[in-house]
């Protein structure tokens, strides 16, 4: 084969790879070719059917994920039982995170809105590489903390917005 179509082919290849998505995700950001390749083997791919439940708000966490492709939806059941959507998320999404580290139930409902490819990543998959892998697990653990402190503080910031927006109103009706 002519060498510059090689290198056409083996770079289209790349850049399909799982290892080479994982790379574009923040979480896994910091991490080089060769420890995406380590962690690729320890991710979890389903494909889902559209509409098909991920998880529900109350199920036992255990881990992330991924969207490779498709869309999905986040939402939550009010007291009448009516769905509340927080969030559609697309390629290169992730949520579930806040129980990679440590046991919770779910905080809310997750279904895909068309064909789906999620990638999970599960605590015990992490436990094992902070064992046999510190070096990477370390530099997940730091990126999830990142984004899980800058999370925070973006729900700080809108809860005192709305307090503050709650207190005008209550003091414009006195």
């Amino acid at each position: 084969m002519n060498p510059l179509w090689s290198n056409i082919f083996s770079k289209k290849k790349q850049e399909e790879s799982l290892a080479f998505f994982l790379g574009t995700v923040p979480v896994f950001a910091e991490l080089s070719p060769k420890e995406l390749h380590q962690l690729e083997r320890l991710m979890h791919a389903r494909d889902y059917a559209p509409f098909e439940t991920v998880f529900e708000q109350g199920d036992p966490g255990s881990g992330m994920y991924v969207i490779r492709s498709g869309k999905v939806q986040v939402f939550s059941r009010n007291i009448n039982k009516e769905e509340e959507e927080l969030a559609v998320l697309g390629p290169g999404d992730f949520f579930g995170e806040t129980t990679l580290t440590a046991p919770a139930a779910r905080t809310a409902f997750v279904r895909t809105l068309e064909q789906s490819v999620l990638i999970g990543l599960f605590r015990a998959d992490l436990l094992e590489m902070v064992q046999k892998q510190a070096d990477i697990a370390n530099k997940i653990l730091m990126m999830l903390t990142r984004i899980m402190s800058e999370r925070l503080l973006a729900s700080n910031t809108e809860i005192i917005r709305l307090k503050t927006a709650l207190e005008n109103v209550n003091h414009h009706d006195e």
